[in-house]
């Protein structure tokens, strides 16, 4: 017959204190319920959710940037075909040309406008036309209103180019005038977008140096100390031997009070 005694009582606490070292030891965690530490827990649970705002703002930063390269990708073709228009505008001006030379000049030209009001028309960023004059805003941070925004043109920073025509040499000098002031307004454009995109990459870096300290923090307070808990297991084993030996003892006495009294 087995009676209870302390000792049981003692068995039973090392033997909780033995599963919840091991399954501190298997998970890494040394939270694992809030049972382990209800506080903790509560901190480990924000710190998570901090974790995953940052993360997610980091990516919607990197978002950010490729509207910036699609954008900048278009108007560098844009700059191209109006620096191309503006070749041959000067080519138009010489007099050495005929009419009809001017015209063969002037149908490139027309090929040139086309290609440059459909990349205005149909570039896009994530299936939504991305030269629309409306502004995109990314956010970029945690919390409310940590956003970044762009406003793109709306095509009309390239008006001037499009009705040109180099057929005759006073349209030609129009033409290299036109051509001027679009390049400048498309460069100018693409420097916000650079400034843009500079802006975005510092962000990153915050985001990112900001989410390392909270993994940190996170780590200090949630992951398993596994020198110490392999050095509590191995004093817990101890104890729970010096139960079990205590234990078989007091067993061992109450089997002889209980032949005495029969």
């Amino acid at each position: 017959m087995q009676i209870n005694s302390p000792s049981n009582s003692f068995f039973n606490r090392t033997e909780q204190t033995n599963n919840k070292l091991n399954q501190q030891l298997a998970t890494g965690k040394r939270v694992n319920s809030a049972a382990d530490d209800a506080a903790a827990l509560q901190i480990i649970n924000r710190l998570n959710s901090q974790q995953s705002g940052f993360e997610q703002s980091i990516r919607n930063a990197y978002d950010g940037i490729s509207y910036s390269q699609t954008a900048d990708s278009a108007l560098s073709g844009v700059n191209d075909a109006v620096g191309r228009i503006r070749e041959l505008s000067i080519q138009a001006g010489n007099g050495a040309l005929s009419d009809s030379d001017r015209q063969a000049l002037q149908d490139e030209v027309s090929q040139l406008q086309t290609q440059i009001t459909e990349t205005f028309e149909n570039t896009t960023f994530g299936g939504d036309p991305l030269f629309d004059g409306q502004q995109s805003s990314f956010q970029v941070g945690p919390d409310a209103n940590t956003t970044q925004s762009f406003t793109p043109t709306d095509g009309s920073v390239a008006a001037g180019i499009l009705s040109v025509d180099i057929s005759t040499q006073a349209g030609a000098q129009a033409a290299i005038t036109a051509a001027d002031q679009v390049a400048k307004d498309v460069n100018s454009q693409r420097a916000e977008l650079g400034a843009f995109e500079n802006t975005l990459d510092s962000t990153i870096r915050g985001l990112g140096n900001q989410s390392d300290r909270i993994a940190e923090s996170q780590s200090r307070i949630a992951d398993t100390d596994f020198a110490q808990a392999a050095a509590e297991r191995t004093a817990n084993d101890i104890l729970s031997q010096t139960s079990i030996a205590l234990r078989g003892q007091a067993n061992q006495s109450a089997s002889s009070v209980l032949s005495l009294l029969q």
